[in-house]
């Protein structure tokens, strides 16, 4: 697929199914969905720069996130002894920028997310913004950044990814 030939249709699908991908807990279909230079960020604050000279909720490369992973799947993940459980409600993401020649695409996509382990439940809301690339055809993720609303709150620990 020639990269200005990509629907706009098409980056929307790929973002509902990552979503999809962690709710049901196809970790590895998710972590294939990266670049292999790609960075999972949160933020600490509002307006924060990029990089890793500033505290972040979470500041990963794609070999970090293969070991939250593992650590998920671990039988000696205590915190996960009894299963958490999570579901994004996502809105309509909207194309940001695009570089068709490049094949590269920025989306913002507003959120709730949902957590739920045993009687308790977290819900937070947010901006997921994602920068895409084509590599060899197939869409892959190269920054996943994540802003959320109270994103300088103290935040109870989130086990799941968002």
């Amino acid at each position: 697929m020639a990269a200005h030939s990509l629907p706009e249709s098409a980056l929307a699908d790929f973002i509902y199914r990552e979503a999809r991908l962690l709710d049901e807990k196809c970790f590895d279909e998710w972590y294939e969905l990266f670049t292999h230079d790609a960075l999972y960020w949160m933020p600490l604050t509002r307006g924060q720069p990029c990089d890793a000279t500033h505290t972040s909720l979470f500041y990963e490369d794609r070999l970090l996130l293969q070991v939250r992973i593992e650590r998920l799947r671990h039988p000696n993940a205590f915190s996960q002894q009894q299963p958490s459980f999570c579901q994004h409600i996502l809105q309509q993401p909207a194309l940001e920028e695009i570089d068709r020649e490049a094949g590269r695409y920025i989306t913002r996509t507003p959120f709730l997310y949902i957590e739920t382990q045993l009687d308790g439940q977290l819900m937070l809301a947010g901006v997921a913004r994602h920068h895409l690339v084509l590599q060899e055809g197939q869409l892959r993720i190269r920054l996943k950044k994540i802003e959320l609303v109270n994103c300088d709150a103290a935040l109870p620990s989130i086990q799941l990814l968002l």
